[in-house]
């Protein structure tokens, strides 16, 4: 269907005029969403005329959440160029390898990141864009407010298909291996819009004020759309820090939020009257990675029933799978092992779990899970021979183990990569770190397979404990031992005061288990 988004953005801009759209805390600027539809037109307008970006140019976004806000979908799709969006606190090397793979003409910068990568951009000879003024003077580098003066803020009249035309691309996170750069039409994102919308529980009104602590680059992004359609405000802060999150919530009366399961633990360490600033939210988002069942429940009893979880990922930009409010109920019967579930397939998603041939299993029986929906991404950019590994007759095959249980909801077992095989059985190490996180004085944990010489890996766990707990770890083993039985017990614990996270607040088992296999490589998974 060919679009013209920028008509689109006006018709927002007429029903929500003075609405507050865009807030941006550390930068101290608010946009109306009459404001907001003319400063994205004029983006575009300076992209075209005095960057020269024309259609098949890629430019590559390396921005902190409020700046990244002024050049996300809007602009993207106004524009019917394809915007490259990375992680600002990604490494150089990171970014070195992004701005290689697309090939970018031109990247969007914070000033703070020139000392580290202004020779690498000149080698390439892109032209960069500095989003403020540096603290000293670049040769050849644009400011960006600079290139908006006299820049009208007329509708660019840019038509693209909204299916076929690619003019988003992001970078899978990594926590694998070296990330994917992944590609989205404009129909992927307003399918992750609609996936929200469809969702139990009615969280989406011109009300809603949703704050990003998560890059709006990664996972908190695919908030932005439902939020904004809906006449809703976004805010966005750029410190990662749960103290002036929980203060923004208060001073911004912010009804929405998404958190990865890590950070909702450190909410149980504050006191009364620090969790009283969280007293506006209504709908507490997370996913990114399992919550444990034990520390939701005491979530719960502290937040009440305001946790909704989502499960979706960079190649399917949308929820695929969600436990709602009332699913976070434990019924008269007592039973909560759906608790520990990714939830019930959304509307409008297909999910299979399939064996290695691609073939389904029986309900009960493990699998990896395949998506398909409108929400898929059409691929990776130059690399089809990972995309034709990795998306078959329109699914994508997620990489996740899980099972059905007889009531519909999908249990992660584990990621294939991560399972341990240990004397010939299969263990799962989200089952071993749930075990470990039920237990009162541990904050998270990280299980990998180490080498052993005679059954090939054994269970090992990293183990951070709450500020001012005890365990040592004969206790914390008896404890898995206790909950899983002896196969999958860890057979050492290392108690560590910090666990290696990626920068949107996942695990990253990969660096802990390099510890342990260094140059020899992990022969296992």
């Amino acid at each position: 269907m060919r679009m013209n988004f920028s008509t689109v953005s006006q018709r927002l801009a007429d029903a929500f005029a003075d609405r507050e759209a865009l807030v941006n805390i550390e930068r101290q600027r608010r946009y109306t969403f009459r404001e907001y539809h003319l400063l994205t037109n004029r983006i575009v307008n300076m992209m075209r005329h005095k960057l020269d970006l024309q259609r098949g140019d890629n430019a590559v976004v390396i921005l902190d959440n409020d700046n990244a806000s002024l050049i996300h979908w809007f602009t993207a799709v106004k524009a019917g160029k394809a915007l490259c969006y990375t992680n600002y606190r990604d490494s150089l090397d990171d970014h070195t390898y992004q701005v290689d793979t697309v090939n970018a003409k031109v990247v969007f910068i914070e000033a703070d990141l020139l000392k580290s990568h202004y020779e690498m951009l000149r080698e390439r000879q892109v032209t960069i864009v500095a989003m403020d003024t540096p603290e000293k003077e670049y040769s050849g580098v644009h400011l960006f407010w600079e290139l908006l003066e006299q820049v009208d803020d007329s509708n660019p009249n840019v038509v693209i298909d909204d299916r076929e035309d690619v003019v988003i691309m992001r970078f899978t996170g990594g926590t694998t291996g070296r990330g994917k750069c992944a590609m989205y039409s404009a129909d992927t994102w307003l399918a992750c819009r609609d996936s929200y919308w469809a969702l139990p529980d009615p969280a989406w009104s011109p009300e809603t004020r949703f704050i990003h602590l998560a890059p709006i680059t990664h996972g908190s992004g695919m908030m932005f759309g439902p939020t904004l359609f809906k006449g809703g405000c976004t805010v966005t802060m750029n410190v990662p820090d749960l103290e002036a999150w929980c203060d923004n919530i208060a001073a911004e009366r912010i009804t929405n939020g998404f958190a990865v399961p890590t950070l909702l633990y450190r909410l149980l360490d504050m006191n009364e009257e620090g969790r009283a600033r969280l007293a506006t939210m209504e709908n507490m988002f997370y996913g990114a990675a399992p919550m444990s069942p034990s520390k939701l429940a005491e979530l719960q009893q502290a937040f009440g029933n305001n946790f909704i979880q989502v499960y979706g990922s960079t190649e399917h930009f949308g929820v695929a799978m969600s436990m709602s409010k009332t699913d976070h109920l434990v019924g008269e019967d007592g039973d909560e092992s759906h608790l520990a579930s990714a939830g019930r397939p959304a509307p409008f998603t297909e999910l299979e779990i399939m064996d290695d041939d691609g073939n389904p299993v029986p309900r009960g029986e493990s699998g990896e899970i395949w998506l398909r929906s409108r929400a898929i991404v059409s691929g990776y950019f130059g690399d089809p021979e990972q995309t034709a590994s990795e998306f078959q007759d329109g699914f994508w095959k997620s990489g996740d183990i899980g099972r059905i249980d007889e009531r519909g909801f999908f249990h992660i077992v584990d990621r294939k990569k991560d399972m341990i095989i240990s004397g010939g059985f299969n263990v799962y190490a989200n089952e071993v770190e749930s075990a470990l996180n039920s237990h009162p004085a541990v904050l998270m944990s990280a299980v990998v397979g180490v080498p052993h010489e005679e059954w090939g890996e054994a269970v090992h766990a990293e183990v951070m404990l709450k500020e001012g707990a005890s365990a040592n770890p004969a206790e914390l083993i008896e404890h898995v031992r206790n909950e899983l039985g002896g196969y999958k017990t860890p057979k050492t614990i290392d108690i560590v005061s910090e666990i290696p996270m990626s920068v949107v607040g996942k695990v990253l088992r990969r660096n802990v288990r390099e510890k342990y296999w260094g140059e020899a490589g992990r022969k296992v998974g």
